[in-house]
């Protein structure tokens, strides 16, 4: 194994046998489990309830006697409802909006920043980033946790950080090419927007700089795009997950085998539930992903339901971890679309086209009801150049194949849009993948 390979920021936790590891998380589980029945009004009355308490966990499966947590609780409790410390006890507060209600709001004492700082340390080393890489941070800073997680942990390594955040995606290929950025942190629709950018600049990012790390997540993404990127900036591309309401990012990273994600086990619990029965699943079986909070302090969450559909494995990695991996976001349990019936994940549009290399990863999925009150299923989708230049026949054909894929993978019709290059719209953060306009 390379030294690459073997690089750990914390092996005493990262590399701890499952059984010391599991006791572990058993003692930090009762501890807030009493804490949050101690100092917030919404556990103590969930669980009184629920008739459960700390008393009823005798081990580590026993959490499943407690009752979940739902991101409703967070907006039914707007603002500061869900903490379990007073607000000036806070160093930082964030918040994500939804696509309706009131915004989730998270914060952090000094301890939970520092825990951030522990866990994004993690994920620089996964990748192999040291005190003296150039981190080019374009993740976007503000309410939104993803800019300031990369910060702090790149700084808890000893990097150097560009803060630079979204948007001005020319001056961002500048200054990777003159201040000499090692790793990238970005959305991976963001950072094919710049490798686009690049090209139209006449900037090779394999030749021109000095990349030689990626760290994408906060939307979901195939290997197919992991590929296209890795070709067009020449770096290796790592998947990272997190989100707000946990830690923000830092809940989990791949390492160099890009075999499934490390989950921080030693703060965060992880669980595989039925999304139908709530009834636990156990490792290798899909199902709906829910974390339970081990150390943080301003906002502890128990058997929060992510709504995020994965796969638990718990076999030790070649790198050394020993805490589970979980797989790649497989879509959710709350962004299915219901099309005459039929389910659809978003996810499953995207493999199909990302199967045909004339077409480019940059896609917006229609969904509307007609006069007929039937629902539409539509894809507008971009071509390659090579494509575009081969002209309309060349494009209806690729159009026909297409529409025969989806209909094969999503049992239901798709009417299916070939765009020139560039006409799909761009975001220097999450992309925009689906249009419900049955909702407008």
């Amino acid at each position: 194994m390379s030294e690459k390979k073997a690089l750990i920021w914390n092996p005493e936790f990262e590399t701890m046998p499952r059984p010391e590891l599991q006791k572990l998380q058993f003692e930090r589980l009762k501890k807030m489990v009493a804490r949050v029945t101690a100092t917030t009004p919404f556990y103590k009355n969930l669980y009184a309830r629920a008739g459960v308490s700390v008393d009823d966990l005798q081990s580590l499966e026993d959490i499943a006697k407690l009752p979940f947590t739902y991101k409703q609780d967070l907006r039914d409790n707007y603002p500061f409802g869900m903490f379990s410390v007073p607000v000036n006890e806070l160093r930082q507060v964030h918040a994500t909006s939804g696509t309706t209600g009131k915004m989730t709001v998270t914060g952090y004492t000094v301890k939970d920043m520092d825990l951030w700082a522990e866990t994004m340390a993690r994920v620089y080393a996964s990748g192999g980033a040291t005190e003296h890489d150039i981190v080019h941070n374009a993740y976007g800073y503000g309410l939104f946790t993803g800019g300031l997680g990369f910060h702090v942990g790149a700084e808890r390594i000893g990097a150097t950080v560009i803060p630079v955040s979204g948007g001005l995606t020319r001056r961002q290929i500048e200054i990777m090419h003159d201040f000499g950025s090692t790793v990238l942190c970005c959305t991976p629709s963001y950072a094919l927007v710049l490798a686009e950018t690049a090209a139209s600049m006449g900037v090779d990012l394999r030749k021109d700089t000095h990349l030689r790390i990626g760290f994408f997540g906060a939307e979901p993404w195939t290997e197919r795009m992991r590929i296209d990127i890795e070709e067009r900036m020449g770096l290796e591309a790592y998947d990272i997950y997190g989100l707000a309401e946990i830690i923000g990012p830092g809940v989990s990273v791949e390492c160099p085998y890009h075999n499934g994600l490390h989950i921080a086990e030693d703060h965060f619990y992880a669980e595989i539930i039925d999304p139908e029965t709530g009834e636990p699943l156990g490792y290798d079986q899909l199902g709906e992903l829910v974390f339970t909070t081990l150390t943080k302090e301003g906002l502890p969450l128990i058997r929060y339901r992510t709504r995020d559909r994965t796969i638990l494995r718990a076999e030790t990695c070649a790198c050394g971890r020993t805490m589970v991996r979980m797989e790649k976001v497989l879509g959710r349990t709350d962004d299915m679309l219901i099309i005459r019936g039929v389910n659809v994940f978003p996810s499953q549009v995207e493999h199909v086209l990302l199967e045909f290399e004339e077409l480019e990863p940059q896609y917006v999925i229609y969904v509307d009801r007609g006069k007929a009150h039937l629902d539409t299923l539509e894809v507008w989708v971009e071509a390659s150049q090579a494509l575009y230049a081969r002209g309309e026949s060349a494009i209806a054909d690729v159009t026909g194949r297409v529409k025969r894929a989806m209909q094969e993978t999503l049992y239901v019709s798709t009417v299916v849009q070939i765009v020139e290059p560039g006409g799909v719209e761009r975001s220097a953060g999450k992309a925009r993948r689906v249009v419900d306009r049955r909702e407008i």
